[in-house]
């Protein structure tokens, strides 16, 4: 059994453990787990993989939920996706399009997935999930940004009160763009993952990963998209660093569970 299912989270809270770059595990009060992005690879090159050894061995946690952003390869991740089904009874997806049909080509039973998009409700154990976009689907054509190559969503998930933002990989210029800004703000979480870089350019650099924190009201934010590959890591202290007073850092070490009360 893994520590996270003995991890106690009192009502009006949410239990979150971290296994590095975009996977998050969430956890009701009533005990209900849900994957975020699980993506737990058992080949990892060191000259690509900062750990050699994946953070979780899948069989270990028993979830009853997975909720995937899009269909790049560390989001929607078959190799792991497949050892939880094989290891939890019942599991339920929700995702964009395209790891909808990802899933249904590799065998999961359609009535398992509830596929969304933007301004969709769906449900995972007791946790409900507001869908809002990543990227606009068109791009942004004044800064010479291209139309997503898959369906770019993020979440905003209901944890018994607690709501938590889940941002996927966002657009470099999010905080710029009020149309997705504004659906997020009305469902008013209280922490956010954010996806960011320093220097990379498809996501936003620090300085727009602290103004989209603080145009969203978020009370705490928690660096995303790191501490898994060599030549995507950043220094989450740095991001923090820029934050607006307003806003609360949480840097959860790697690999491991934090409560947060809402």
């Amino acid at each position: 059994m893994h520590p996270f299912e003995n991890l106690t989270v009192p009502a009006g809270s949410v239990g979150i453990h971290w296994f590095g770059q975009s996977s998050f595990a969430l956890k009701s009060p009533a005990g209900s787990i849900v994957h975020v992005d699980p993506y737990f690879p058992r080949e990892r090159p060191a000259d690509r993989f900062i750990q050699t050894r994946a953070p979780l061995m899948e069989e270990s946690l028993q979830v009853q939920g997975i909720l995937l952003t899009h269909d790049h390869g560390d989001h929607t991740c078959l190799e792991s996706i497949d050892r939880i089904r094989q290891s939890s009874e019942d599991v339920k997806y929700v995702g964009p399009a395209e790891s909808v049909t990802r899933l249904r080509e590799a065998g999961i039973d359609a009535a398992s997935i509830t596929q969304v998009t933007a301004g969709d409700t769906a449900t995972l154990a007791d946790m409900t999930v507001h869908t809002v976009f990543a990227k606009p689907p068109d791009g942004d054509a004044a800064n010479d940004i291209k139309a997503p190559d898959v369906s770019h969503l993020g979440y905003v998930v209901d944890v018994s009160g607690a709501r938590v933002y889940v941002s996927g990989d966002p657009i470099n210029t999010f905080a710029d763009h009020e149309e997705l800004l504004a659906p997020i703000r009305k469902l008013q979480p209280q922490i956010g993952f954010l996806t960011n870089h320093p220097s990379e350019g498809e996501f936003p650099f620090f300085d727009g990963s602290a103004r989209t924190a603080a145009a969203l009201g978020l009370h705490t934010a928690v660096p995303a998209h790191y501490g898994c590959f060599v030549s995507r890591d950043y220094d989450p202290a740095a991001w923090a660093a820029t934050l607006p007073e307003s806003v609360h850092p949480l840097v959860i070490p790697y690999n491991q569970a934090i409560v947060f009360a809402a």
